[in-house]
């Protein structure tokens, strides 16, 4: 569907009634609407090969920035291309509260890179994180998680060359013959992303979550054990404040 400005600075997308995304300011999936649109005459005049617009979230009224590339310049219009790039990204949502301190300061940053839309720098943090990872967990611990991997690989169904690329990512080392880290583009950072986020769960949230929860178990236990009463009594009681204790556990 043709998207373009014509020469009385109108913007016209035939897809603009089911135009959304997900807003970066208030993380809703929301439609968005055009707030600024470049004028014309200054694109004529500039011909620049990337514009950017401005939305409005119809959710919190918050601006949204995407950035077009422009397809072709014609006397009454100008002809954009049907894709865009979101400037802001909603930044990603993890569970920190198991990993180590320098793990979490890694991964924090890598997120902050692919929000921003730097996916090199993406990948050198993922990198980062996963090295710093790795030194927590020992030997044994990377290769559970190279297991993990290659578990990940069969469900997904992912296809060799991304494999590689992943494999190069998080397994590869900074003396690797140059260049170790290989460039990323949107669809692979977002498998890196979700590759991460699982094999990080695998190694620390998951584990974390466990043991939170038998501690919590073990807590109600004994003070069933205190309290006294009937076994059966005690064993549903403690059941019921195990299970309240585990949903109220973060996300």
């Amino acid at each position: 569907m043709p998207v373009y400005i014509d020469s009385n600075d109108r913007l016209h997308n035939d897809q603009a009634p089911s135009l959304a995304l997900t807003c970066p300011h208030c993380s809703v999936f929301a439609h968005i609407t055009p707030l600024a649109v470049p004028r014309f005459a200054d694109l004529m005049a500039a011909r620049p090969k990337q514009i950017g617009l401005v939305y409005r979230c119809d959710s919190c009224n918050s601006p949204i920035f995407l950035r077009y590339n422009v397809r072709s310049y014609e006397p009454n219009r100008v002809e954009l291309s049907a894709q865009f790039n979101e400037v802001e990204r909603p930044r990603e949502k993890f569970t920190f509260s198991y990993l180590p301190e320098v793990v979490e300061t890694m991964f924090r940053e890598a997120l902050q890179c692919y929000s921003h839309g730097v996916f090199n720098a993406f990948a050198s943090m993922c990198r980062r994180t996963m090295q710093e990872a790795f030194a927590q967990l020992g030997e044994s611990g990377k290769l559970r998680l190279f297991d993990e991997l290659s578990d990940l690989r069969e469900m997904a169904e992912i296809d060799s060359g991304s494999f590689a690329l992943l494999k190069r990512v998080i397994f590869g080392s900074d003396a690797d013959p140059a260049p170790s880290l290989p460039q990323l583009d949107d669809d692979h950072a977002g498998l890196l992303l979700e590759v991460m986020k699982d094999l990080l769960y695998q190694a620390y949230v998951r584990k974390g979550r466990l043991q939170q929860a038998m501690v919590v178990r073990r807590f109600f236990s004994e003070e069933a054990a205190r309290q006294g009463g009937a076994p059966e009594h005690a064993e549903q009681r403690l059941d019921l404040r195990a299970d309240q204790s585990a949903e109220s556990l973060p996300p």
